[in-house]
């Protein structure tokens, strides 16, 4: 499969537990492309963070926000030299997303400062594909991954993260954006929703397209 030429980033979102990774692994397997995965295991505070939110979340965050930065340069700086797709398993608006979620008014502020240096010269998809999912979905995947440190994650969290996630990507105008209902999707071992999600992809909507696979 030959994926629109103009396309050389394409990052999948969502929130926590709805299968971004999952999706990307395949991606990126179906379509030749470099792989770009979150190392959140690598953040020294988010453990921290799960048992003490209100301690640990600006640490956390600010980690992630750097960690992000200088993943998404120095992989594009490497890439640019074959001019290969990167599919990423998060964009670099997310960020802030949960920072919102997460900080304080005193410790947005400060985040914004730190954001501001950083924002203009990070690479930005060219295509989004959004996953949505019920909070009763995410909980289930959650569970069934077994992260000690997802744990504590509960609904009322995950709730207002997704609404915060939906109210970014419906109102996303930097490139378009496929938003997947994945309550009743299995792109790993279904092959006929794989195969709808990828002929979606190779259309290219130049707008914000609601999409649910059937079968």
């Amino acid at each position: 499969m030959i994926l629109n030429p103009d396309i050389r980033f394409l990052a999948i979102e969502g929130v926590i537990g709805v299968g971004k990774t999952s999706l990307a692994k395949v991606l990126a397997e179906r379509l030749n492309a470099t792989l770009l995965e979150e190392m959140f295991e690598e953040n020294p505070f988010l453990e921290k963070f799960y048992q003490q939110p209100e301690e640990y979340a600006f640490q956390t965050q600010l980690f992630f926000l750097l960690s992000r930065h200088r993943q998404l340069l120095d992989s594009f700086i490497q890439n640019d030299l074959f001019r290969h797709l990167i599919i990423s398993d998060y964009s670099f608006d997310k960020d802030r997303i949960f920072a919102l979620q997460n900080l304080s008014e005193d410790e947005m502020y400060m985040y914004d400062a730190v954001l501001k240096s950083l924002d203009n010269n990070v690479p930005r998809p060219d295509y989004i594909i959004y996953l949505q999912a019920s909070v009763e979905t995410l909980i289930t995947r959650i569970k069934g991954r077994n992260r000690p440190m997802e744990k504590g994650i509960d609904g009322h969290y995950l709730r207002d993260l997704q609404e915060r996630y939906d109210h970014h990507f419906w109102h996303y105008n930097d490139c378009p954006v496929l938003i997947i209902n994945t309550d009743k999707v299995d792109f790993v071992n279904n092959e006929n929703h794989l195969k709808q999600i990828l002929n979606v992809i190779q259309t290219w909507p130049s707008q914000t397209t609601y999409f649910i696979p059937e079968g």
